[in-house]
């Protein structure tokens, strides 16, 4: 490990995500020296609910990423200290016993249930029933892949030596060792969360998932070694051998920590794929009981999170199935259609005219398996500009309401907002945030802050800073405030808990409705 810090020093960071790979070389002043990106295919289906991919895509997306990137003019790969690597989260791999995959790679997006296992018994059931928290358990049982496979492919199950991540995967083609970050334990796997590690013999979890626990990985905490290249890793990827493999964590805890947000205060809001708030905590705290925080990408910290599912999601199907003029147009102009829907919504008033949006394109815990998306409000002076304002409020408001959830149960109020992921570049999407939250909606020096969260997981790793506070307050920064308007403010404040704070209560009865008579979404 490096002694001290050198600016001439870079690190490697990969980041597998939804949509696309990108290999960066970040240095040790937080800045983004080159980066390739490309873009993936995030799965395909055989049957209706179905999210899957072959796990050899991505090594082989992650080598070529690799290649372009370290093969880009200007690049030295002699300054390269170390690599990471970062990954979307609750992606399950089988191997056989030679490091083969079994079947292909079950996606995060996937829908499919388990059946009961049938392993508690009744005095535990009904000890669950009288609390309340019975359903999450049977959520968290039918949700968990592992239980699907094990359930339908026996045959695959038997075979299966290592149960992986995708995180733990890439590291194995990596590193050729079965090793994960704990920070990477976002799934239905018997991990105890508060202690990050795997939970303790006659821990619950076992019965609830069980496995033998030879098939799991060695967990490894964030910034520690995990391995070294390979030989054949570094021929297909260009990598230098034997180069040092440090452990980071999922993408949205690295989002986290790339956003700069160490202590529940600051609140960081990821505007990706998925949105999510999240509050970085020394605390175990749950949300909710049975809801643990999540691991962050600092070594013992939790990421208490809500999640919209579909988060900017809805962006990128409003831009598919109403934005048709604005694409072409971007295409000619070469220019993201972001900034033309920005330009679309510069005159419809914040509110959108009593048009209010419920960002429930997908059943969420919080709101039951029932819950569906909703827009009401609407009038004759409504057009397609009033519906994608909608989209960014209606993310505002969910988002608040469950930063609000996270005041509650941290006792810590919130006194500022940090905004990564993609959505982040947009203006109109900053100034909606800082007016529904009422606080100071920051943005980062960039939106890759999950590769910059991963990079200084590194840095610390590497010894290139004593310890996460320097090495946070040596990478990150702010480039831009977006101030909280009065009149918006007000407005949006009165909407929140007049109209859309009521929305979900007063719809959940139809929404039942809809799922018994046409049986969508699928009953879980």
């Amino acid at each position: 490990m490096k002694g001290a810090k050198s600016t001439d020093e870079l690190i490697l960071v990969f980041d597998a995500g939804t949509q696309s790979i990108r290999a960066a070389l970040i240095d040790l002043e937080g800045h983004v020296e080159h980066i390739v990106r490309t873009p993936i295919t995030p799965y395909f289906s055989h049957q209706p609910g179905w999210a899957e991919q072959d796990p050899g895509y991505f090594w082989e997306n992650l080598a070529a990423t690799s290649r372009k990137l370290l093969g880009t003019d200007g690049v030295d790969r002699d300054r390269i200290a170390g690599m990471t690597l970062t990954s979307q989260r609750d992606t399950v791999i089988n191997l056989d016993k030679y490091g083969n995959p079994l079947r292909p790679a079950i996606i995060w997006l996937d829908q499919r249930k388990a059946e009961q296992t049938g392993n508690l018994s009744l005095l535990f059931i009904l000890a669950l029933k009288a609390i309340n928290k019975y359903d999450l358990l049977k959520r968290a049982e039918r949700e968990c892949k592992a239980n699907w496979i094990r359930q339908h492919q026996p045959e695959i199950w038997a075979q299966t030596a290592k149960l992986l991540l995708l995180s733990g995967y890439l590291t194995f083609k990596l590193t050729g060792d079965y090793q994960d970050s704990a920070g990477n334990m976002v799934s239905y796997l018997p991990f105890d969360f508060k202690r990050q590690r795997w939970a303790r013999a006659r821990d619950l979890k076992w019965k609830i998932f069980p496995m033998d626990p030879a098939v799991l990985p060695k967990l490894i905490q964030p910034s520690a070694l995990l391995g070294h290249v390979t030989a054949q890793a570094a021929a297909e990827t260009g990598i230098p051998e034997g180069l040092p493999v440090i452990a980071a964590a999922t993408d949205k805890a690295c989002e986290v920590l790339g956003a700069g947000c160490r202590t529940p205060q600051i609140a960081c809001l990821s505007y990706g794929t998925t949105a999510t708030v999240n509050t970085a905590n020394d605390r175990y705290v749950e949300i909710q009981s049975f809801m643990p925080p999540y691991p962050s990408a600092l070594p013992g910290y939790y990421n208490t999170e809500v999640m919209v599912y579909r988060g900017f999601w809805m962006v990128s199907w409003f831009k598919r199935e109403f934005g048709l003029r604005e694409r072409q147009i971007a295409r000619a102009r070469n220019i993201a259609p972001e900034v033309l829907f920005d330009e679309l919504i510069a005159e419809i008033p914040p509110g959108s005219m009593g048009l209010t949006l419920q960002p429930y394109w997908s059943p969420g815990i919080k709101t039951g398996a029932a819950a569906k998306g909703a827009i009401i409000g609407f009038g004759d002076v409504h057009t397609r500009a009033h519906i994608y304002r909608a989209i960014l409020e209606g993310l505002g408001y969910a988002l608040k309401d469950g930063a609000l959830t996270l005041e509650k149960r941290n006792k810590v109020p919130i006194e500022g907002l940090r905004v990564s992921g993609g959505g982040s570049q947009s203006d109109a999407a900053m100034q909606i945030t800082a007016d529904i939250f009422d606080l100071p909606a920051q943005r980062p020096h960039t939106y890759e802050t999950s590769a910059l969260g991963a990079a200084i997981d590194a840095a610390v790793g590497l010894g290139f800073y004593p310890d996460f506070a320097a090495a946070v307050a040596a990478m990150t920064r702010i480039t831009r405030v977006f101030e909280p308007v009065p009149a918006n403010r007000d407005l949006y404040q009165a909407l929140f808990e007049n109209v859309y704070r009521k929305m979900y209560g007063r719809l959940k009865p139809i929404y039942e409705d809809i799922r018994a008579i046409t049986g969508y979404p699928a009953s879980s």
